[in-house]
């Protein structure tokens, strides 16, 4: 649930501070920008910051709908364990625009590349803008089972990663749904930090190999399919089968299915790829180079869960601030290219 795509609360065209120093080298006329971010998460707004340092002419937009806007803290991310995404991420879009980078609040719903090799970005609102070089960070959306209740506990209660909330939910009583081909793996993972693991069979059919794992390991199998959930005083007490029978615990693990937010792409032909483990598929996300994003089409690159999508808000900012390095590498060598053609041409015609 730490993870995150687009975020809640963008100023519309916020701009401030450092407004000289952004688009060093570009026309930056106010439908122009030498990138247009899609997504204003951790991805998204770790590149705009490094772009905007790097002179770049950077507009950042916002849908307003962060993965992990259920989520009260996140974890694991050094020197920001505990903190609120809000927060963080309230603070990253200061400084984006303290450097002169622009927020705009809105979808970005397609995307058509020009005969020049650059960008019209259009927008739900019906406004265009335009880019030389795209940076997609809009993140996934978990398609959660269909059991009655789970969207509401949904990153309080109803969990999916134990580096997120492992550590808040140790030694109580832990139940895994088993829908689909992780239940066992999360079985495993999550009795790391709790012996009172518990898998309800629920409508997945186990091998006789799971079933063995899972008795060596002292994590109790429930059959019967999992109807909805207890809950007591605003707290997860447990979940119903459909006997009736109530199975105690203060945490359910359930395995979404982590759908690319892709829409903004599929007009450029980059469509997604299906995302899978041992064999099953559980997901689907943008295809890029691991090391720097970059996709299939020249001129645009991805970050965090849209491409990686069992990434966490660390290593998704990290993803961010590696392709945005490649991208203003790519716009120092188009202009050095450009300035050398224009050097010999003016040297050729004796100026």
């Amino acid at each position: 649930m730490e993870n995150a795509g687009d975020t809640r609360d963008a100023s519309h065209d916020s701009e401030a501070g450092h407004g000289s120093e952004a688009g060093h080298g570009s026309d930056a006329r106010d439908d122009s920008f030498d990138v247009v971010v899609v997504g204003g998460g951790a991805a998204g707004l770790a590149g705009a910051l490094t772009l905007v340092r790097a002179r770049r002419s950077v507009l950042v937009i916002d849908s307003g709908s962060p993965r992990n806007a259920p989520a009260a803290h996140m974890h694991g991310y050094l020197g920001q364990d505990g903190e609120s995404p809000a927060a963080l991420l309230a603070r990253g879009r200061g400084e984006v625009t303290g450097y002169g980078g622009r927020i705009r609040a809105g979808t970005a719903v397609a995307a058509d590349r020009l005969p020049d090799g650059s960008f019209l970005v259009r927008c739900g609102d019906g406004s265009v803008v335009r880019a030389r070089r795209l940076l997609v960070a809009t993140g996934l959306v978990d398609e959660l089972p269909a059991v009655p209740g789970l969207g509401a506990r949904w990153g309080r209660d109803v969990l999916h990663c134990p580096y997120c909330h492992g550590w808040e939910v140790r030694d109580q009583p832990i139940a895994v749904l088993a829908d689909g081909p992780l239940a066992v793996y999360q079985a495993q993972l999550w009795r790391n930090w709790s012996e009172r693991t518990t898998l309800l069979a629920h409508t997945w059919r186990l091998t006789a190999e799971d079933r063995e794992l899972l008795a060596a390991l002292g994590v109790r199998v429930v059959e019967g399919e999992v109807t909805g959930l207890a809950v007591q005083g605003g707290r997860l007490t447990g979940v119903t089968l459909a006997g009736g029978a109530v199975v105690e615990c203060r945490a359910l693990v359930v395995a979404p299915r982590f759908t690319a937010r892709s829409g903004v792409l599929t007009g450029l032909g980059l469509p997604t790829v299906v995302v899978e483990r041992d064999g099953r598929a559980i997901g689907t996300c943008v295809a890029s180079d691991p090391a720097t994003g970059a996709t299939a089409l020249p001129g645009v690159w991805v970050a965090g869960n849209v491409t990686s999508p069992l990434e966490k808000v660390p290593g998704a900012a990290a993803q961010g601030v590696s392709a945005a390095m490649a991208i203003n590498t790519d716009l120092v060598e188009t202009e050095g290219r450009r300035a050398l053609e224009a050097h010999r041409a003016a040297a050729g015609a004796g100026v």
